[in-house]
């Protein structure tokens, strides 16, 4: 009770309740904290930035690692970031090239050059720090559009003939040989190029599909031999003469594909996995291999299946990767495995050391953790399934005991030919606290600092909760105990009360992602749960409070300062539902929907003024691109406490509001956050849109990013706004909205909100749809470096 008696009595923390409206987020100014240690700990970035989390929690593919030195890696995400290790996954640096890498390819002459394909097709001469597109030509390049609601990445080209690159090889000992499957997804060609892609020159029709080319190293350099795997088959190249050899029996498509070539020259050794199908009766399909580049098959799991229970559905097999230097051993990784007694379904990774004869698990879980998988955080909090086995598999091409396995969560090593496994994503800071190694592939949407412990600091995210700090940031432990296992999934927002030490509310659903389309295509939001939670140990631990709420995707609460201490006044937005309220702490809650049109409305955000003015956002439905429908987005204003909504008119042209802020001197004063529309010609009507009469007029202020998520203010420093959203940039204004500059250094994809750091007037945090929270100056940082240097003439940069 004395702390809250000491904080009313004082006039700073009254006057700041009012400043906590303007920003989506709860904090006080603190002296600046020292955050040298947290600096050192960073992943190497090249830059003032730091990207802090647990690390994981989201899925992640490719795991690629360097001919030339074990301890270099690739991963990439499915959430537009791609990483680098250069010290075997005890750190990694994301890179952005804009979109998800769909392969990695490192030159086998120069250890410092790396290809990846990424929209286009992109070459690194210096260990992946920056970037070069190569294909298509940069010349020909007249721009990008980024039309969907995801801001998918397409070149434009002066003849808009893109074609698909599906797979790149580099000749084995000509770094300016290079060859690719290129065209579209089922007529593609193989393409060289003698000059490092400068120019290129067609070899040879393909059947579409192609996973992968493999280039004889034995083979006479002026007419290599080449084996290219297609959809289902292996078209072969030698002596200047195509073999296209017909698909294994009853296999209508390959899912995973690895080969080697043995050390005395021949064919590669190829595996690969096929649907398990039924065929009358025979079952054909599973795991494949050819010892002769593919020319005939014989399949390898009878050893598997033979261990099955009696009646046990066929095993599920996910990924399988050999080393390139010694094609007898190869991982494949699985699911669904039930042999042994009990009735446990496993999961893991099998190892064949014979090319296939044998297979042995070297990896396998089922309710509980394996002694030889030394996983952190995720199996620790949410069991050894919930990252579920490897999606994909990467072998050390010269050393078969390296193998490392990326999943819906992690990312986990073996250097013992999978005697042992371990975690990379992450590291152990103490008792149940992790920070991340750089790998982060998490979607969060705030950052939320408790007024009365300065270093405790709760990131709210998808997939994986809601996370805590109680050391500024250096570490970070999952705080969902207490909350109802249906809703642990996401949470949304947190709201800290400014003057009782400890309180704090939270939204949370087991429904992520929102408000993306993708989220209500095939489920109605009336099947959504989630709700509202309250804390009284500063969100440490929770409770559920919905009495008079029906189950909803909550995604949004806002708090009343002027509402009293011990019967606050709390509205909260239910996806789906609408608006709810509650004037008892939020104990109870009441539908307040009194002029906010249609039996679903898209409730998403709320903001108010300093008089007590209640704004509500109401996301679009529609994303195809049509406006002035009922799929459009709302913007409604509340005068009396959500008793009565009014509409307001919306930008022309404006159907996606996402956010907005009110401007703490001049509440008539509006900030609105715009997704663009989808049209043939890109996105258009999004940005970032000033209103100077309270909504009843609108001009646009920021359109360099059609896909803005948020706008945010400093209550510390008049008229400088943030924005932020999926085009690769977060922006600053420091006149009201009306010019603003590229933060430089963040070039994340796709962005949330930006958050002032309270300790520090010139630093900034990020929230992001998939990478983690950023932390880095405000003024961004002029020397960085960014990923694409590409001249902008040619790839146009926002």
């Amino acid at each position: 009770m004395m702390d809250v008696k000491l904080v009313r009595k004082k006039p700073f923390a009254i006057a700041f309740s009012f400043l906590l409206l303007l920003l989506p987020v709860a904090f006080v100014l603190f002296p600046h904290t020292n955050l040298d240690q947290l600096q050192a700990e960073k992943s190497a970035r090249f830059d003032q930035w730091t990207i802090l989390g647990p690390g994981g929690g989201g899925a992640m593919y490719f795991p690629t690692v360097s001919p030339h030195d074990p301890n270099v890696v690739l991963v990439r995400c499915d959430m537009t970031g791609a990483y680098i290790s250069e010290d075997a996954g005890r750190s990694w640096r994301m890179f952005n090239l804009r979109s998800p890498v769909d392969f990695f390819v490192f030159d086998p002459v120069d250890p410092k050059v790396i290809y990846a394909h990424a929209a286009g097709l992109w070459r690194s001469s210096d260990l992946g720090k920056t970037w070069n597109l190569i294909l298509p030509d940069p010349k020909t390049v007249k721009g990008i559009m980024m039309p969907d609601d995801h801001a998918t990445v397409r070149l434009v080209t002066k003849d808009d003939k893109v074609g698909l690159v599906s797979v790149l090889a580099i000749d084995p000992e000509n770094s300016g040989i290079l060859y690719v499957a290129m065209g579209s997804r089922n007529a593609e060609s193989l393409y060289v190029s003698k000059e490092r892609g400068h120019s290129w020159s067609k070899l040879t029709d393909l059947p579409g599909g192609t996973q992968r080319i493999y280039v004889d190293p034995r083979s006479p350099k002026e007419d290599r031999g080449l084996y290219v795997v297609n959809g289902s088959s292996v078209s072969i190249r030698q002596r200047g003469q195509w073999t296209h050899c017909p698909p294994p029996a009853g296999v209508s498509a390959f899912t995973d594909v690895s080969a080697g070539f043995p050390d005395g020259g021949g064919d590669p050794v190829i595996y690969a996995l096929a649907p398990k199908d039924r065929k009358g009766d025979r079952l054909e399909g599973g795991i494949l291999v050819s010892t002769n580049g593919g020319r005939t098959w014989k399949p390898c799991d009878a050893p598997i299946l033979s261990q099955l229970k009696p009646n046990a559905p066929a095993p599920r097999f996910q990924a399988v990767a050999t080393c390139s230097t010694h094609p007898a051993v190869a991982y494949l990784s699985y699911s669904r495995l039930q042999t042994g007694p009990g009735n446990d379904s496993f999961l893991g990774v099998l190892k064949t050391t014979d090319g296939g004869m044998s297979w042995a698990p070297v990896w396998k879980e089922a309710a509980q953790s394996a002694p030889n998988i030394h996983d952190l955080w995720i199996s620790e909090r949410f069991g050894p399934s919930w990252g579920e086995n490897p999606v994909c598999l990467g072998v050390a091409p010269g050393n078969p005991n390296i193998c490392y396995g990326t999943d819906y969560g992690r990312t986990m090593r073996t250097t013992d030919g999978g005697q042992n496994w371990e975690a990379v994503y992450t590291k152990r800071t103490g008792s149940g606290t992790y920070s991340t190694t750089g790998l982060d592939v998490t979607t969060c949407y705030g950052v939320h600092f408790d007024p009365f412990e300065r270093d405790r600091i709760l990131i709210s995210y998808t997939d994986i909760g809601l996370f805590a700090s109680v050391d500024a940031g250096r570490s970070w432990r999952s705080v969902t105990q207490g909350v109802p296992n249906r809703w642990v999934n996401t949470t949304y927002w947190i709201t800290f009360d400014p003057e009782v030490k400890g309180r704090a509310w939270g939204v949370m659903s087991g429904i992520h992602d929102l408000p993306r389309p993708k989220m209500w295509r095939r489920q109605p939001p009336s099947r959504y749960n989630g709700g509202v939670c309250i804390s009284d140990d500063g969100g440490m631990t929770w409770r559920e409070s919905i009495q008079g709420m029906p189950a909803t995707a909550a995604t949004h609460l806002l708090l009343d300062p002027h509402s009293p201490a011990k019967a606050r006044t709390l509205y909260v937005t239910g996806f789906g539902r609408g608006v709810f309220k509650s004037i008892d702490d939020g104990r109870n809650w009441v539908l307040k929907n009194n002029g906010i049109p249609g039996s679903e409305p898209f409730a998403w955000r709320l903001a108010m003024d300093r008089g007590g003015i209640i704004y509500l956002v109401v996301a679009r439905k529609t994303e195809d691109g049509s406006y002035g429908n009922e799929g459009d987005g709302m913007l409604f204003r509340s005068q009396d406490a959500a008793e009565h909504w009014e509409r307001l008119r919306l930008p022309e042209g404006v159907n996606g509001p996402n956010g907005l802020a009110i401007d703490p001197e001049d509440p008539k004063r509006l900030y609105l956050a715009a997704w663009g529309r989808n049209t043939p010609q890109g996105a258009v009507s999004g940005g970032v849109f000033l209103s100077e009469d309270s909504g009843q007029s609108w001009r646009n202020v920021l359109n360099r990013d059609q896909h803005v998520y948020d706008v945010t203010l400093d209550p510390r420093r008049p008229g400088r706004v943030y924005a932020c959203g999926f085009e690769s940039s977060a922006w600053r204004s420091d006149d009201r909205g009306v010019t603003w500059k590229r933060i430089q250094g963040y070039n994340f994809k796709w962005g949330h909100r930006v958050v002032p750091d309270p300790r520090d007037p010139e630093m900034i945090y990020i929230t992001t749809f998939g990478g983690s929270v950023w932390h880095g100056p405000a003024q961004g940082d002029p020397s960085a470096t960014e990923d694409i240097v590409t001249p902008e003439v040619a790839y146009s940069k926002n």
